[in-house]
């Protein structure tokens, strides 16, 4: 807890850039050694004015706050000494001393995680790629990472998650702080299916200038950072791509037409030999199937018109919609008969699922029931309920009835 401690204090020095905090780390061995150094120590550093006076600066109640502002918003830590801290993020020279995090952090470092980025003001062209990129790499077992930002970072968690995989999106400011506020919806969908992690303590503002910083976490989780769409100038995700291949990760890039403003920065990458040219989720997952095959599988293509339905855009729901719930009917539970031939999902496999895909599918493995009264049973709330009955059946853990109802197409071994 002592290291913890004072890892959230150097790490929320004022001026402080992360590289330096990975410097200073080094230097003085451990954060308490930087916390405890006194003033001769620190004017030798010859550091700017500001970010010496705050090194100086031995108060920890700020420190105490962020601490109970995690445990208020229900947000883990995980430092740079902790084991399930991320290699592919220690392997840079500016990682983040400390990650916040909501939901459940895969274990990067033996998935294939993908990094997708492009402009938030994207064309429809470049949101349909965004998604069915993103979609048909999560059917085939990779994850996703991408911000939270309108445009193709939305249309690539959407995409991800209607492929029944598992996402994770990076914050720019706190990790409780929804930006957009327009994707609140998606913002808890992703907590559903993965992790929200930000380097930044609880409350801190969604500032333009945390953006480009924030980004190099995206690409450094990622084996390669996927460009779906982007401008030749003043372009975000150019950036990412720079950071990126300085990080020694793959860039793809998604082309566009020779005349088309929001391609241009993709199809200069691709014209430097910066970035592999690809038109599908295959053209990045070759790249990694040799090395990762118990991770990646090659899913039959979905039917054009299913893989559009998957990525139409959902209505929004009313906010006296997102609370409401209904009395629940009765169903009988699936006979003895019809039970043993279905295949067995172990308690292991049961485990993994999230904890709200693991109470809907033991519902449906009783009851055979819509996703209304999904909600009326369990009070999750009806958007989370369909993202989760979404990822359920990609999984092949469900099966639709008619009249939109739902049960379980695999036995659990706990009930055996």
């Amino acid at each position: 807890m002592a290291a913890l401690t004072y890892l959230i204090w150097l790490s929320t020095r004022e001026g402080l850039r992360p590289d330096l905090a990975v410097e200073l780390l080094r230097r003085f061995g451990t954060a308490e050694a930087a916390y405890y150094a006194d003033r001769g120590e620190v004017e030798l550093l010859e550091l700017p004015g500001r970010l010496r006076q705050s090194l100086l600066d031995k108060d920890l109640d700020g420190t105490q706050r962020v601490l109970e502002a995690c445990d208020r918003e229900n947000i883990s830590l995980l430092t740079c000494l902790d084991a399930a801290y991320p290699e592919r993020l220690l392997q840079l020279d500016d990682y983040p001393l400390v990650l916040y995090m909501k939901g459940a952090l895969p274990r990067t470092d033996e998935e294939v995680v993908l990094g997708m980025v492009g402009s938030r003001k994207c064309t429809p062209y470049g949101k349909m790629m965004a998604g069915r990129i993103a979609m048909d790499l999560a059917r085939s077992g990779a994850v996703v990472v991408s911000g939270l930002a309108e445009g193709v970072d939305a249309a690539s968690l959407k995409g991800a998650l209607q492929g029944g995989g598992r996402v994770i999106s990076v914050l720019a400011g706190g990790a409780d702080v929804v930006y957009p506020a327009c994707n609140r919806w998606l913002y808890q969908d992703v907590l559903a299916a993965g992790a929200v992690i930000s380097e930044n303590p609880p409350g801190t503002r969604h500032d333009g200038w945390r953006f480009p910083i924030r980004n190099r976490i995206i690409s450094g989780l990622s084996l390669g950072v996927v460009v779906a769409e982007a401008a030749e100038t003043r372009s975000g995700s150019l950036l990412t791509a720079r950071k990126a291949l300085d990080q020694g990760r793959d860039v793809f890039a998604v082309p566009g037409p020779a005349d088309a403003p929001m391609s241009g920065g993709t199809n200069l990458l691709i014209s430097r030999g910066e970035a592999k040219l690809v038109r599908s989720a295959w053209d990045i997952l070759e790249e990694y199937a040799g090395r990762f095959p118990h991770k990646l599988s090659s899913p039959p293509p979905l039917p054009a018109e299913a893989a559009a339905a998957r990525l139409a855009p959902q209505p929004e729901l009313r906010a006296e919609d997102e609370g409401a719930l209904q009395e629940p009917r009765t169903e009988q539970a699936p006979s003895e008969e019809r039970a043993g031939r279905l295949p067995l999902l172990s308690a292991a496999d049961l485990a993994r699922l999230g904890d709200e895909q693991r109470d809907i599918l033991q519902l449906l493995a009783e009851h055979k029931l819509t996703a209304d009264e999904l909600v009326g049973r369990t009070e999750i709330p009806a958007r989370r309920v369909n993202t989760a009955l979404t990822i359920l059946q990609a999984q092949g853990y469900l099966e639709e009835l008619p009249g939109r109802r739902f049960r379980a197409a695999v036995r659990l071994e706990q009930d055996r």
